[in-house]
């Protein structure tokens, strides 16, 4: 039994080497009818063909992923100015609401002891035309 496990391994190491050199074989076989082909121009062309075919395919892929990253962008652009514009709406309201007549007279007579002018207080100043003033 000893001998038999001895010769099988030796055995298979050949056939393992005999088919390892058919194929560099055939390989080099294949890599010789290719490059012979190569040199007829229909297949020179084609060649070429799928060269430009692979670079449009590698655009298209990097414009897609640039269109994405564009898109992105705009969509954050947009929340941001909507943000900006909820912010406007907001401080105007506190604007008008800070301005309104009825809180600034409170202000002034609070903080300035000021009144409103009754009938007897109030002076008109005519205007002087142009004319006049010659």
């Amino acid at each position: 039994m000893g001998a038999v496990a001895i010769e099988q391994p030796v055995k298979t190491n050949r056939i393992n080497k005999q088919r390892v050199r058919e194929g560099v074989a055939t390989a080099v076989r294949l890599s010789r009818q290719v490059f012979d082909a190569t040199r007829e121009s229909r297949v020179l062309v084609t060649l070429v063909l799928v060269a430009v075919l692979m670079l449009s395919s590698i655009g298209v892929v990097v414009s897609a992923h640039e269109n994405r990253e564009l898109f992105n962008t705009l969509s954050g652009l947009q929340e941001q100015r909507d943000a900006y514009q909820r912010e406007w709406s907001q401080l105007l309201l506190e604007q008008s609401a800070l301005s309104a007549h009825g809180r600034v007279e409170k202000l002034a007579a609070e903080r300035f002891n000021m009144v409103v002018p009754g009938r007897q207080d109030i002076v008109l100043v005519p205007l002087m035309s142009p004319l006049a003033a010659n």
